[in-house]
């Protein structure tokens, strides 16, 4: 079983950064696709970033093109932790931010975290 714990949201000024973490517990194939998604209130859960791990195009990144230039996804997969850097944050980036992990391991399955709120308010 695969456990996802995020960290790092919280009530940030319009211009500034916050950083978030995500870290896997559990039996992590070596092949996956972690990714962040958002849900603002009334809205539907979107794709920010995503970053693939494996072979081939290892270290592939994604992003939605509303944070392109401001958001930076990262993995360490010694650690099994994603990051979500995020900078120039404005009031539309407000939401509840999921870690998400697919892992294959002869299918595809799927994780993920509990969320947490990013809210960028002056």
């Amino acid at each position: 079983q695969v456990q996802l714990v995020e960290s790092g949201g919280g009530l940030v000024q319009p211009g500034g950064s916050l950083r978030l973490s995500c870290v896997a517990s559990g039996n992590i194939f070596s092949k996956n696709v972690m990714a962040w998604y958002r849900q603002a209130p009334g809205k539907q859960r979107e794709l920010v970033a995503s970053i693939f791990n494996g072979i081939p195009n290892g270290n592939t990144r994604n992003y939605a093109d509303s944070v392109k230039g401001r958001f930076t996804i990262s993995a360490d997969n010694a650690k099994n932790t994603v990051y979500l850097q995020m900078d120039s944050l404005r009031p539309e980036d407000t939401a509840v931010y999921y870690c998400n992990v697919k892992m294959f391991g002869g299918s595809w399955s799927d994780y993920w975290g509990q969320g947490t709120q990013v809210t960028v308010s002056s």
